[in-house]
């Protein structure tokens, strides 16, 4: 049997763990690595094994049994009920659908931060009109696979959306391409064919890099995507930030997250990141730029004020805004 097809048998995520055995640990039990969660893996429906939402003329219900989830809509005289195969989403999770041939968007979805379902996060202003739109958002193939495309791997192996293939959540070779040809040629004892690091790629190339999901500055603009749901489109809002300039790289999404590991949430943790631009008064002159003043009110946990936290109007999630500023209080919101 060839080599590929004995790595395609084999566990690849181990297969990796034997040389970066820190970051396979980590990464699968991150939010990237469970970006999609299949019946069988989801815990928070089966945590909640019959939720119930109403709004308008319809009626819902998302019920969990032996492990398999079925998503019902209603309204008194017609009903629509499908298995839900596909949750994206680790905490806040939407499901994608499939019905005589399409696929669809739920209009509601489960939010972990109320315990029950509501409307899908977007559609807001969706007033249905048919018991079919009251089910949720018609996709076209493009919107699918870019819905697959950044929750799953391998589901698009030849530019064609394949859902047979795919993996469910972020794989190395999601954002390491090559990994499998690099893991193949390991085998056989060939090591130059090392997919490029991350941390090689300037500040610009990473925001545009982590941008193809998390949403660049350039889709954000052209999308005309306007107001407070643009804080969860981090590259976009780091862009925005006085200090971005697309090189240095102290400020970059890996100069403060590492991927393989969940984010940390503790604004104080970030300290050491702000500080090695914006370092206090008894540091050498010579570390930061000329204009990276320190602070004037702290010293510690700049984050809390420089990245203020905001909530998206619904009230279910709240995001960390990554336009790092001086916020005074009654600024409206920076777009």
């Amino acid at each position: 049997m060839p080599a590929f097809a004995q790595v395609q048998q084999a566990n690849r995520a181990a297969a990796c763990a034997a040389c970066h055995a820190a970051q396979s640990s980590t990464q699968p039990r991150t939010p990237m690595g469970r970006a999609l969660l299949l019946p069988d893996a989801n815990v928070a429906l089966k945590a909640h094994p019959k939720l119930t939402f109403h709004k308008g003329a319809y009626s819902y219900t998302v019920e969990t049994q032996n492990e398999k989830s079925t998503y019902t809509v209603t309204d008194g005289t017609h009903t629509i009920s499908l298995p839900i195969l596909w949750s994206f989403g680790e905490g806040a999770q939407t499901w994608i659908l499939e019905r005589d041939g399409k696929r669809y968007e739920s209009l509601v979805s489960y939010y972990p931060q109320i315990g029950a379902l509501d409307i899908t996060t977007g559609d807001e202003g969706v007033v249905p009109r048919t018991i079919d739109e009251a089910m949720g958002r018609s996709l076209t193939d493009t919107d699918t696979q870019a819905c697959f495309g950044c929750h799953t791997s391998n589901s698009s192996p030849h530019g064609k959306l394949n859902l047979t293939s795919l993996e469910p959540g972020l794989t190395c070779e999601h954002c390491h391409e090559g990994a499998s040809t690099h893991l193949v040629d390991a085998i056989l004892g060939q090591f130059d064919t090392a997919p490029k690091k991350l941390k090689q790629l300037s500040s610009e190339d990473l925001s545009n890099f982590c941008g193809q999901c998390h949403r660049s500055w350039e889709l954000v603009v052209r999308s005309h995507w306007r107001g407070v749901v643009s804080v969860r489109f981090q590259p976009y809002r780091l862009a925005n930030s006085k200090c971005f300039n697309g090189v240095d790289p102290r400020i970059s999404c890996i100069a403060c997250h590492d991927p393989h590991q969940d984010v940390v949430r503790e604004t104080a943790a970030y300290d050491p990141k702000c500080l090695a631009c914006h370092a206090s008064s008894t540091r050498p002159a010579s570390l930061p730029p000329a204009d990276a003043k320190a602070c004037p009110v702290a010293k510690s946990d700049c984050a809390s004020c420089h990245m203020p936290r905001v909530t998206l109007p619904d009230g279910h999630m709240t995001f960390a805004d990554h336009e790092i500023r001086v916020v005074k209080p009654g600024d409206a919101y920076p777009n």
